[in-house]
């Protein structure tokens, strides 16, 4: 398992130094996924029943035909017909998620739809502007997800700033705004969803809980940021009325930046009352906006009406970006399988009982690692416990921070939405601006950084006054 660890290391490097070594991030996340994985059922196949017992023991019991095999065949073919199908599963929802999310985006835009918005902001002052696009970035990732509320807002900020240097300023702005927005919702991070969905947390404790905390873990870094820009915009793109410059009429703009945006904002509502993942929803709402423009187009006389149907606009999602998240995510789920991130909680639980300093470590955690195995392993290492059980535990004054509600869960969704954002690839935010704007890996950390470091800790530091207070 170390040289799995050692693997893992080595590929985020490359991740870092892309513009130094000149290789596609893509290509280093798929490799580092491959090898982590054969090195996994080559070296480690133990492992999977060590760390995995009980759906171990289940699945042999649904196949007796493999009984006659040696332990490490069986667990290769545990890892094979099992691990990996589960894995690819979860992973397969979220990437689901983000084809469509970004479809209907890319929809909105190949219509002209975010030209109502941008045609609205007037100002041409960078750092107001700046302001501007943190403020709705910060509030829309509650009500939809961060992930996107970074796509629109990339594609807000592309329209309005042509400079690709300060367009990473504002990418950068909106990973910050977008996770820590996300962070204060039951519905704004996946995250705080796993912990809403699991009963660890509900909606209003944790809302007026994390609010004040997300607003200054956003507040900090963007006095910081702002600094970075000067003056006004030049050289910005004309704003000509839509129904001037669009192929298409400006209220058939309107309908579908309406139809759009409502398809996005259904998705936790669809969620909600049938339990379905969010990837069905997004699918489903897709499908939708999908069908309402072909019967548009087939009765309308527009120009270029093929450049603006859906078919050709899913020739426009990134799917290197789409690849990337592919192999980050499979090379987290090998972690997870061969139990690193178990030891790396239980090290945690054996060296402090502090509940603030185990959920920061969680979130510093997290701007490496993605957040959602990290909360995984937490919801694993400390099951939810019933106030009336209280009595009955060794230390009732520690215990009583974990049953619903309690004060480690909260931080922890604090924690591990917002700690995301101290490195570029440590949310899915980050990982879908990194590649939607080309940031550097190394620019972000040498610029932005340490000033989503200080709103992480500002953010912290502010949850543990009010709640001592």
């Amino acid at each position: 398992m170390e040289i799995m660890v050692i693997v893992f290391l080595a590929g985020y490097i490359c991740i870092a130094l892309e513009h130094k070594i000149k290789i596609d991030k893509a290509a280093i996340a798929l490799l580092m996924a491959g090898l982590m994985w054969v090195l996994y059922i080559l070296t480690a196949p133990l492992s999977a029943l060590l760390e995995n017992e009980p759906a171990f023991r289940e699945f042999m019991a649904h196949n007796q035909h493999l009984t006659s095999l040696s332990v490490i065949e069986q667990c290769k073919r545990f890892i094979v017909d099992f691990q990996l199908v589960e894995y690819l599963g979860d992973i397969s929802s979220t990437l689901f998620f983000l084809i469509g999310a970004m479809t209907i985006v890319e929809l909105i835009d190949a219509n002209n739809g975010f030209s109502i918005i941008t045609e609205r902001i007037n100002t041409t002052n960078k750092r107001k502007l700046l302001y501007v696009i943190t403020f709705i970035a910060f509030f829309m990732s509650s009500v939809l997800d961060n992930l996107t509320t970074s796509i629109v807002m990339v594609m807000l900020v592309k329209k309005l700033v042509p400079n690709y240097k300060e367009r990473w300023i504002f990418g950068s702005m909106i990973i910050i705004a977008a996770n820590s927005g996300g962070a204060w919702s039951p519905v704004g991070d996946v995250t705080t969803i796993m912990l809403w969905i699991k009963g660890r947390i509900s909606s209003f404790p944790l809302i007026t809980s994390l609010i004040i905390p997300s607003m200054i873990s956003t507040l900090v870094p963007l006095l910081f940021i702002s600094r970075l820009l000067k003056g006004n915009l030049e050289n910005t793109v004309k704003r000509v009325p839509v129904a001037i410059t669009a192929d298409i009429n400006k209220r058939e703009s309107v309908i579908i930046l309406i139809i759009g945006v409502m398809a996005l904002l259904s998705v936790p509502v669809f969620k909600y009352f049938t339990g379905l993942p969010p990837f069905i929803g997004v699918l489903f709402a897709l499908s939708l906006i999908w069908i309402y423009t072909e019967i548009l187009f087939s009765k309308s006389k527009f120009n270029n009406v093929n450049k603006k149907r859906v078919t050709n606009v899913l020739k426009k999602i990134d799917t290197t970006t789409i690849l990337f998240f592919l192999g980050i995510l499979l090379s987290v789920m090998s972690l997870e399988a061969t139990g690193v991130l178990n030891m790396a909680g239980e090290y945690l639980n054996g060296k402090t009982q502090n509940i603030y300093i185990i959920d920061m470590a969680i979130g510093a955690l997290s701007s490496i690692v993605d957040n959602v195995p990290m909360v995984a392993v937490a919801m694993g290492m400390y099951p939810i416990l019933d106030p009336a059980a209280l009595s009955t535990v060794a230390d009732p004054a520690f215990m009583q921070h974990f049953i619903m509600d309690g004060e480690f869960w909260q931080f922890l969704a604090y924690c591990s939405g917002v700690g995301g954002s101290m490195l570029i690839i440590g949310s899915a935010a980050g990982v879908v601006v990194m590649g939607l704007e080309r940031i550097k890996f190394n620019w972000y950390f040498k610029y932005i950084s340490l000033y989503a470091a200080l709103g992480y800790l500002a953010g912290a530091a502010s949850y543990i006054l009010l709640k001592a207070l």
